[in-house]
């Protein structure tokens, strides 16, 4: 399922603590698609629906997402990245990438 990474744990518990959101799960979701493939989204809630969400818990972290979206999520990896480029939290999913075959000239 989805996993969060060690740097990016530290970082989302650091933002919950500050924002005094401790009881709050990061929602992650498909926002759409790109020539480059799919689109993520991410927000703090404390909304869950038993009958819509899957909830998983990885390494301390409530993870929430859409049962219609699981599937979509099933190999996502949450990372944190801080570099000359900016920081951030970012998803990375290998089976949701298709960057480079659509041969529309994508960049």
């Amino acid at each position: 399922m989805v996993e969060v990474t060690d740097k990016a744990a530290a970082e989302l518990k650091s933002l919950l603590e500050e924002q005094e959101k401790q009881d709050h799960a990061l929602r992650i979701f498909i926002a759409g698609m790109s020539c480059c493939g799919v689109q993520y989204g991410m927000s703090l809630e404390n909304d869950i629906s038993e009958e819509h969400d899957l909830v998983v818990e990885d390494n301390g972290l409530k993870i929430v997402m859409n049962k219609d979206d699981a599937d979509g999520l099933a190999n996502a990896t949450i990372d944190y990245v801080d570099g000359p480029s900016g920081k951030g939290f970012i998803i990375d999913n290998q089976a949701g990438s298709a960057c480079g075959t659509c041969g529309g000239g994508c960049s």
